[in-house]
């Protein structure tokens, strides 16, 4: 990423969207921005895949945030005027198909190049194989725990970001020794147990991680990961957790022995895999 103080008077083109995922389509979008280009996210609220500033890690530009809330009272012309007066060398806008934009979404493509002097680029849809790149199509991935697919039209990862938080106790004593995490502002995949790396401290672990309902114990919603061959005794925040593959779904077991045989079984798939 850019330093966040390069100055928008610097900046010749610019990418304008919501850039929730930094997906494969988002990053097409990227790839036609010149070296003083900037991402201009419009910021409706709602983002919980790449939610706030987390967007940054995903490009080596700079980003300018604007609040919907902020400027959905703007006319298209408006809108482009705000631009032109921000941006002042500004020459190229890149947009997807799509893009709408001024009050009540109704400004078109066309309206936008009537408005602009400047070079307009329009980025078609884009496809990963036979599948349309879009947040609301890896949402639907994830919330099925179809992590692999998501991850592919990421490409990346998919990741959480939380802070520990106190558990039952129950890990280290009776089980295996997890991170409680308390994630407010990402979309959590379905419930089961995934293979995952864990990262603290900028030290990425090979990991199993638990999302759901502790069926077995409190029935309390939890986000749990169990660092692989590694013990940590000081626990910092936040947590990183990036998912890989979705092993097995949520079950109940009738006593904790046998739900300790399971997280153990669960480990060895995971270093199998890995």
């Amino acid at each position: 990423m850019k330093s966040c103080f390069t100055l928008k008077s610097s900046i010749t083109s610019i990418a304008i969207g919501g850039f929730d995922g930094m997906h494969l389509a988002h990053q097409e979008l990227f790839s036609r921005l010149d070296t003083n280009g900037s991402i201009l996210v419009i910021e409706t609220g709602y983002a919980n895949l790449t939610p706030e500033n987390h967007r940054e890690k995903y490009a080596n530009f700079p980003f300018y945030y604007y609040s919907l809330e902020n400027i959905k009272h703007l006319s298209p012309k408006e809108f482009v005027e705000l631009l032109k007066e921000e941006y002042p060398k500004l020459s190229k806008i890149i947009i997807g198909f799509d893009f709408k934009f001024g009050s009540n979404a109704s400004g078109s493509i066309g309206d936008l190049k009537s408005l602009f002097d400047g070079e307009i680029e329009i980025v078609d849809e884009f496809f990963y194989e036979d599948i349309a790149v879009h947040s609301r199509v890896i949402r639907e991935l994830l919330l099925c725990g179809d992590i692999k697919k998501a991850n592919q039209l990421l490409g990346r990862n998919y990741e959480i970001s939380g802070h520990h938080i106190d558990g039952q106790g129950l890990g280290k004593k009776q089980f295996v020794p997890t991170i409680n995490v308390r994630c407010n502002d990402f979309l959590t995949p379905k419930e089961g147990i995934y293979s995952s790396f864990t990262i603290v401290d900028n030290v990425k672990y090979l990991s199993v991680t638990f999302i759901g309902n502790r069926l077995s114990t409190d029935g309390h919603f939890a986000i749990e990961t169990h660092l692989i061959n590694k013990t940590l005794n000081e626990i910092h925040s936040p947590i990183i957790i990036e998912f890989t593959d979705k092993i097995r779904d949520n079950k109940k077991y009738d006593d904790l022995v046998e739900l300790k045989k399971q997280i153990l079984l669960d480990i060895d798939t995971v270093l199998k895999q890995n």
